[in-house]
């Protein structure tokens, strides 16, 4: 008998984006034989911004049903799974002001030791995905994570180009996620549960 394994997707998206990354990468890691939470981070864009663009009305509208994320979603994690659009080559600030939450799990240690990955999507293609997810991933370094990125480890790999997480250029939003986005998200979410498995066997085995 393998190995369960749970999986947070834990998530920060305005105008769907990054939204449909994460519902990817749950299904994905569903398939992987994870068991997995979808969760958002809470908004905090006051309701005339949102309603200014009719694409961040509509994705509210769209994730309604999605449980926003709260502490004890990652302790049940065995891995977490973050995304974020880029702000200006950072983490947006509503993911970023829940994982500053995390201050109380992180002195009790309960962060640590667990698997982190992370995805993004940008205007452009230089539009800052590879700091946002760098800056990301220096988080997980002070909680004592495990970082599985998906590297260059499937062919897939060479043509999406981002070893560091999935990522997707959106334009204006225009630019709707495809095959190549979804390729990577099941590359990255397979890699997750396949280390998280493992590591977590191997622990179980040290006793």
């Amino acid at each position: 008998m393998s190995t369960p394994v749970n999986v947070a997707v834990v998530y920060y998206s305005s105008t769907g984006t990054i939204a449909t990354i994460a519902k990817a990468l749950a299904e994905d890691a569903e398939k992987a034989g994870a068991d997995v939470r979808l969760r958002r981070a809470a908004e905090l864009a006051p309701q005339a911004a949102i309603d200014s663009n009719p694409a961040w009305a509509a994705n509210v509208r769209a994730t309604a049903d999605i449980a926003e994320v709260v502490p004890d979603d990652i302790v049940w994690a065995d891995a977490v799974i973050f995304g974020s659009p880029t702000r200006y080559g950072n983490v947006a600030a509503q993911l970023k002001q829940f994982i500053d939450t995390l201050g109380g799990l992180w002195q009790a240690g309960a962060l640590a030791d667990k698997v982190y990955s992370g995805f993004t999507a940008s205007a452009t293609a230089h539009g800052g995905q590879e700091s946002t997810l760098l800056a990301l991933y220096n988080t997980i370094h002070h909680f004592g994570g495990i970082l599985v990125a998906p590297g260059y480890t499937d062919p897939s790999k060479f043509v999406d180009g981002n070893p560091y997480g999935t990522s997707h250029v959106a334009g204006q939003g225009d630019i709707p996620v495809g095959e190549q986005t979804l390729t990577a998200a099941r590359v990255q979410a397979e890699r997750v549960v396949k280390f998280t498995r493992a590591i977590k066997a191997g622990l179980a085995a040290e006793g």
